[in-house]
């Protein structure tokens, strides 16, 4: 309890299913560099990341779920994260519940498997700059330049294509005080950027499936291995 209390985080333990699988939640605004008012549900990446490279490196813990409710937030800190997720060998599968918006969707697709609640939205838009901004073309060429990288991370680690995910980025008329597109549940599934429509006990019979897999591919090197050496004396 008190892992969930401090950095909402808790490994779930299944005799049934002899697996052992770690629930990481990215809820609120994800934090970056600057601390934000203490009335903000936070997810501060200095605690994520070490997190993660904890869980890769754990004996005990089988796979990964991702629990996403965020608004977005730091690009830089949301990518961070998403880069750590997605070079993880150990099984990942992420949910989308209410909101996986902004750099939100880079996160929701870093993991091996991503589902979506057929009741919850992703938010695509252009990247923001908060504080001074010069007027000079090197400026712009830096908002590019973070757009190009989020882009790139997206269409690497899902179905949608490049030319579909700029066109949702830069829709005009959908979203009332900014350019963008918000996208439910079926309609990311539609367009690739979410594999599966599902809840919890989806996303959860995904990865012990997943587990069960690696578990199978880790035994069979074992006897190949072994059989190797037999062979060798």
């Amino acid at each position: 309890m008190d892992a969930i209390r401090q950095i909402g985080s808790l490994t779930l333990e299944s005799d049934k299913k002899k697996s052992s699988i770690h629930c990481l939640t990215i809820v609120g605004q994800v934090e970056g560099h600057m601390i934000l008012p203490p009335q903000n549900k936070t997810t501060k990446y200095e605690h994520v990341m070490p997190q993660l490279a904890a869980i890769e490196e754990s004996d005990e813990i089988d796979g990964l779920l991702i629990l996403l409710n965020t608004v977005g937030g730091d690009v830089e800190a949301g990518l961070a994260i998403a880069e750590l997720i997605a070079g993880m060998k150990k099984p990942t599968v992420s949910l989308v519940l209410g909101g996986g918006h902004s750099i939100g969707v880079p996160l929701a697709v870093s993991a091996q498997k991503s589902f979506i609640a057929p009741t919850a939205s992703m938010t695509v838009h252009p990247v923001r700059l908060s504080g001074t901004v010069i007027g000079v073309p090197q400026t712009m060429t830096y908002f590019e330049k973070i757009q190009d990288r989020i882009v790139d991370f997206v269409v690497e680690n899902s179905h949608v294509s490049a030319e579909d995910f700029r066109k949702l980025m830069m829709k005009i008329g959908e979203l009332t005080t900014d350019v963008g597109s918000v996208v439910y549940g079926k309609d990311a599934v539609d367009i690739g950027l979410i594999d599966s429509l599902g809840s919890l006990s989806d996303a959860l019979e995904c990865l012990h499936a997943m587990i069960d897999e690696e578990k199978g591919r880790e035994t069979d090197a074992a006897h190949h291995h072994s059989g190797g050496s037999d062979l060798h004396q």
